[in-house]
């Protein structure tokens, strides 16, 4: 594929203007010019601003019930599996071509009213030169865990330039969905530095939590660098053309509240500051986080996703109803009979038919052993609901 010429830049080296400054003292927020979205961005043409999910995204009433599934790219699917075989996991994410026709896959086979970028967190690591890579049954694993000032100090920056492969899969996308709009996706701080201070996947995140108190300035100095990275891959994708994104806070549920506004709310903030004057509905997705809701709605986004853990309507009752809500199918019961999957999915909508909007999704991913046929029903069982 064409798209693997983005590969051949010397990822572990300097990529156009990189550098390796210390992170605490040079923000790539003052290093990126100031952007807006183009006429011709889906959401200013007129492609995807009355779409059902933009439209319930931003609390009006759409003309279906929207319903998209977070991991429906990907590995439930055996159209993806065959486009993957051979090609490792952040090589696929780097190919525009590839990463772009598995995006695309779940669009045309479930009619979901959204496509997600298919990327990874990890991602920005990867482009800023962070030696990091998806080892199968492990997950993500840094070279070298970051754990110092030294080690904060010595991370480099991300680059505009360095981003390229991902605006030119969200253009391809885009280009490919018409009126369907895609949602833009990045990792939040806490997740993305909880990797690297561990340098793999951890049950109870001791690392990251650990430094918070043991050595505040270096925790808040590598939030920071990934509060820019994430950012600037989240800007880079809805410059490109998202209509909508997501910042996903895969471990934050380790937290207790107190912990998260203080050493993680104002990092999560500072990603969404790099978007938020692009005008694009931003959602705030985190696992386990019932007990933070609050608090990640005002780091300043306009949609909360909840989890499986927590009814609608009482995610909805602590939000004071003041912002749509995303969610909340639990992925357990998609292996359920039919008639027990269908009374849930009719009991989330009516938990959610409270809140200002209500796009209906997973309380988490697809699972790998998903019947793709079954999210398929789901999604025709969703569009058969009247809104009224």
């Amino acid at each position: 594929m064409t798209g693997c010429r983005y590969l051949l830049h010397p990822i572990f080296g300097t990529i156009e203007g990189m550098t390796t400054s210390s992170a605490a003292s040079n923000s790539t927020a003052t290093t990126v010019p100031a952007g807006t979205l183009s006429a011709s961005h889906p959401l200013m043409d007129g492609r995807t601003a009355d779409s059902a999910l933009i439209t319930a995204y931003r609390g009006g009433k759409p003309s279906r019930r929207p319903v998209w599934f977070m991991r429906q790219a990907g590995r439930s699917l055996p159209e993806y599996l065959k486009v993957r075989e051979g090609v490792a996991m952040l090589d696929s994410c780097l190919r525009p071509e590839l990463a772009s026709e598995i995006t695309l896959q779940p669009v045309r086979r479930h009619d979901v009213d959204a496509a997600i970028f298919f990327s990874d967190i990890v991602i920005p690591l990867k482009l800023a030169g962070v030696g990091v890579d998806i080892v199968p049954g492990v997950g993500p694993v840094l070279d070298k865990p970051v754990r110092t000032a030294a080690d904060v100090a010595a991370l480099p920056q991300l680059t505009w330039e360095a981003l390229e492969p991902i605006r030119e899969a969200v253009r391809l996308t885009v280009a490919e969905l018409g009126k369907t709009p895609l949602i833009g996706f990045a990792g939040a701080p806490f997740t993305l530095a909880a990797y690297m201070v561990e340098g793999k996947p951890s049950r109870d995140h001791l690392g990251p939590r650990t430094m918070m108190h043991a050595d505040t300035d270096t925790w808040t100095a590598l939030a920071n660098w990934a509060a820019d990275a994430s950012g600037m891959f989240l800007r880079a994708q809805l410059e490109a053309g998202a209509s909508a994104g997501q910042l996903f806070d895969s471990w934050a549920g380790s937290l207790g509240l107190a912990d998260y506004s203080k050493y993680v709310a104002p990092a999560s903030a500072r990603a969404l500051d790099h978007v938020r004057h692009l005008g694009a509905p931003l959602v705030h997705f985190g696992t386990g986080t019932s007990e933070l809701l609050v608090a990640m709605r005002d780091v300043g986004v306009d949609v909360m996703g909840v989890d499986y853990r927590l009814p609608l309507d009482e995610a909805n009752r602590r939000l004071g109803g003041t912002v749509p809500l995303q969610g909340n199918i639990d992925p357990a019961l998609l292996s359920a009979p039919w008639a027990v999957l269908e009374a849930h999915v009719r009991g989330v909508i009516a938990a959610g038919a409270g809140a200002p909007g209500h796009v209906l999704n997973l309380g988490h991913g697809v699972p790998p052993e998903t019947d793709p046929t079954v999210l398929t029903r789901i999604v025709e069982l969703i569009h058969s609901i009247p809104t009224e």
